[in-house]
């Protein structure tokens, strides 16, 4: 008869878990993580050219898009009972979602990740989260390579169509018809 050890496991937390914990004051800098695959992971720290590109952006939604769309910036999504990522950008349809919480999924119409150190994480990690999730339009701002990637069609856990934007080119949103911008003015 075989001796079965115990083996360590992994321990998960929901969001929900996670909440709690700040409550109870059993976790410091908080603020400093997003809740990915019910796993606490550090957010990196924002360096300038990030910061003037989800500015850019920010100030490009709040005066192109309808009042029945909420323009938020870096602050979570709960996408599902273990996810809550916090991407730069999420616009939100108020026809469905009152703001009185994070929104979820049916009600979110575009995330954008502005990417520099963390562009492998955001397309390997969270870009399948948001798949998964079904949010129809998920644009990467990727500051290593001056491009925009934009991603649509979500189906299955993956993307269906990914285009890529570069400088002198205009992105137009699939999810958001009459939203038009030039990639010169995102990237700087």
């Amino acid at each position: 008869m075989m001796n079965v050890q115990p083996q360590p496991r992994r321990l998960r937390f929901s969001v929900d878990d996670y909440y709690k914990m700040i409550e109870l004051g059993m976790l410091k800098d908080y603020e400093k993580a997003e809740i990915i695959e019910g796993e606490l992971i550090q957010k990196m720290p924002i360096g300038d050219k990030h910061a003037a590109v989800v500015n850019t952006l920010n100030r490009f939604f709040i005066k192109n898009v309808s009042d029945d769309i909420l323009v938020s910036v870096q602050n979570p999504v709960r996408l599902t009972d273990y996810d809550e990522p916090e991407p730069d950008i999420v616009l939100a349809d108020l026809t469905k979602y009152n703001g009185k919480r994070h929104p979820r999924p049916p009600e979110i119409l575009l995330i954008v990740e502005v990417s520099d150190s963390t562009l492998k994480y955001d397309r390997d990690t969270k870009l399948s989260l948001y798949a998964e999730a079904e949010i129809p339009e998920v644009w990467i701002v990727n500051l290593k390579n001056d491009i925009i990637e934009v991603h649509q069609k979500p189906s299955s856990g993956i993307y269906q169509l990914a285009q890529i934007f570069k400088r002198g080119e205009v992105l137009q949103s699939e999810s958001l018809s009459n939203l038009k911008l030039e990639v010169d003015k995102i990237l700087g």
